[in-house]
């Protein structure tokens, strides 16, 4: 066996982190270093490994990609987060924050192909070099950096510097009023949420979002403020994104989309907040540059 049960215990946070990137699961990330361990061990070569940890990760992204071109072939979709059971949901939130991923592009890598994922997270996000994905994807070099490219290319801004603060003029919400509410919204902060709400504001929500008996309508700040202050968990897990060409802020608990919010602002203040469930054909895109963890 070319490597030992001590080297793969070692690399295994590592290997546990890669997967997790590639298959946006932290449980399907586990099941894929399980099956690389599997590999490694009933492997017939008794030679040593120079690198036990590339070697393990070489390993470990062959059955990402594997599992990626199933999920294909099966015509799956991104996972939403209703599909996902509770305890697997928590599981993959508690690895967003731990290990401080970005939502976004978590939310946004289910874009990309097989090949440019794997390209992408292996290069990007561990610097692998391009030598090893060649490898991993059984293509050459060239072709493995042109995966990677067109990768970054469909995950970069859709419209760089399209949205800017105090657009009100041009018919878009004001960001940084918007921001300045979901940042108080994320805390619980009703005196600020009231002090950014008109006084007429309304928030729709669609009936799915709500627990049984809410109320689809609110109106006024103060009940829109505390009504949001109850729900703060949710708005912690949210990130922006455009939706469908609109920026909006999407609530994606461990990277799973679950629903949209559409904020708009007039004179200063929050008008109106309209939440819908996320949807399969919903398309995302990033609207500024991501954090690449």
């Amino acid at each position: 066996m070319p490597i030992t049960v001590e080297e793969f215990a070692t690399a295994r946070p590592h290997l546990l982190s890669v997967a997790h990137r590639m298959l946006g699961s932290a449980q399907d990330a586990q099941d894929a270093v399980q099956t690389a361990w599997v590999r490694a061990a009933t492997a017939r070569s008794s030679a040593s490994v120079e690198n036990p940890s590339a070697w393990l990760t070489t390993v470990t992204a062959r059955v990402c990609l594997d599992e990626l071109r199933a999920r294909r072939r099966r015509n799956e979709g991104p996972l939403l987060a209703d599909a996902v059971p509770a305890a697997d949901l928590a599981a993959d939130e508690t690895v967003l924050r731990s290990e401080d991923v970005s939502r976004a592009l978590m939310v946004l890598l289910d874009r990309l192909t097989p090949p440019q994922r794997v390209a992408y997270v292996l290069h990007d996000l561990f610097s692998t070099p391009f030598d090893r994905i060649a490898e991993v994807l059984g293509t050459t070099v060239p072709s493995a950096k042109q995966h990677a490219s067109r990768a970054r290319r469909r995950l970069a801004p859709a419209r760089p510097g399209a949205e800017e603060a105090g657009a009100e003029e041009t018919g878009r919400p004001d960001r940084q009023i918007v921001d300045a509410f979901m940042a108080a919204a994320r805390t619980g902060d009703t005196r600020r949420m009231i002090q950014l709400l008109a006084p007429d504001s309304v928030r729709d929500a669609e009936a799915a979002l709500l627990p049984h008996g809410g109320r689809t309508t609110v109106t006024g700040a103060a009940d829109i403020a505390a009504e949001t202050a109850h729900f703060r968990d949710r708005i912690r897990a949210a990130c922006r994104l455009t939706v469908n060409g609109t920026p909006m802020y999407v609530i994606a608990p461990g990277g799973h989309p679950f629903a949209a919010i559409g904020i708009s602002t007039a004179g200063g203040q929050v008008t109106h907040i309209t939440l819908r469930p996320a949807r399969a054909d919903d398309r995302f895109d990033a609207l500024e540059p991501l954090t690449s963890l």
